[in-house]
């Protein structure tokens, strides 16, 4: 595609303190193969240096704005502020977080596959997740799901999971500027939900490439979400919210039952870790959310039980901590 032919591709940094990485993330738009972009930093109130960085790239690309919000929000509702700034005319939206960044096809490679297939609102691609490749994708070389219903269905089964995360998707920007709030403000993971509620009625496509990296630092949403392992709390919402929609009642049942099962599998095994207040506090307040107590007999229950696979099958155990040792020296 020439110049003139490119769709309008609005890209979007929300962003908070990302000083030390967000140069990177402003050079890799910079370097898209890919042309007809516009670009808006959403700085959130930060007190280092980040809104100089930002500054200082606007000043030389007009394609690069920035707005400054008045006070601090959270994560996903500064996410949302992006969203509203893409432009009317755009046709795609792409998220770039400010410890991230794109490899220098990204854009073209994403907006190609929509482009090939109109019906397509959502594109996801594999992505560099620190050191290693991370995002279930489709079997090779299907690029393309009909109506999503299919990807949906693997994400709440516990299959693969192909939706990645905000950095990873390119959203066709009528998805986005359908409503105000684009993402579930109450949700820690409202990338993964957005997919699960818009492709109910729209396609999904995926590329076959590493297209996008993901930092893993300490005070990241992502090593947030690991260490306190969210994700638990996520897949029960999804049950709740869409295994209506995707599942049949027998699969809606059975799905729900395992994963409580699994979660409280968890919760059991956090006991010998001596989680504080905060951990606990957190779990039992999503779960409240959700319509359900944290139930303290099931949680003994697996901590029992946890201890008893210890005593009764300790070098099974052993080799499963060394493994546990051993990935984490190798991040």
């Amino acid at each position: 595609m020439t110049l003139d032919q490119e769709p309008l591709v609005s890209v979007v940094t929300p962003v908070y303190n990302g000083e030390p990485y967000l140069r990177e993330c402003i050079e890799s738009v910079l370097c898209q193969t890919y042309t007809n972009w516009d670009y808006t930093i959403v700085n959130n109130c930060s007190t280092d240096r980040t809104l100089n960085t930002a500054q200082e790239y606007a000043a030389k690309d007009p394609r690069i704005r920035i707005h400054n919000n008045e006070t601090f929000v959270r994560v996903i509702e500064n996410h949302n502020i992006a969203f509203r700034q893409i432009l009317p005319e755009s046709k795609f939206c792409k998220v770039v977080s400010g410890d991230d960044w794109l490899f220098p096809n990204c854009l073209e490679e994403m907006v190609g596959l929509a482009e090939q297939y109109p019906t397509v609102a959502i594109v996801g691609a594999y992505r560099l997740q620190g050191s290693k490749v991370a995002g279930d994708g489709l079997p090779y070389p299907s690029n393309f799901v009909p109506g999503g219903r299919e990807a949906c269905r693997l994400r709440l089964l516990g299959g693969d999971y192909v939706f990645g995360s905000p950095t990873s998707v390119l959203y066709r920007s009528d998805i986005v500027r359908s409503r105000h709030a684009f993402y579930n403000e109450s949700n820690i993971h409202a990338d993964a939900e957005a997919c699960l509620e818009f492709l109910g009625h729209h396609d999904f496509g995926f590329v076959h490439q590493v297209l996008t990296f993901t930092r893993l630092q300490g005070d990241s949403l992502t090593s947030v979400s690991k260490e306190l392992n969210t994700y638990l709390v996520g897949v029960l919402h999804e049950l709740l919210a869409y295994g209506d929609k995707y599942l049949s009642e027998e699969e809606l049942v059975r799905m729900m039952s395992l994963r409580l099962k699994y979660y409280y599998k968890y919760l059991g095994k956090q006991i010998y870790r001596q989680r504080g207040r905060d951990f606990w506090t957190f779990h039992r307040t999503q779960l409240a959310r959700l319509g359900y107590s944290l139930s303290t007999a099931r949680v003994a229950a697996a901590a029992i039980s946890y201890a008893l696979d210890i005593a009764l099958n300790p070098k099974a155990t052993t080799e499963e901590v060394a493994r546990r040792i051993i990935r984490r020296l190798s991040r």
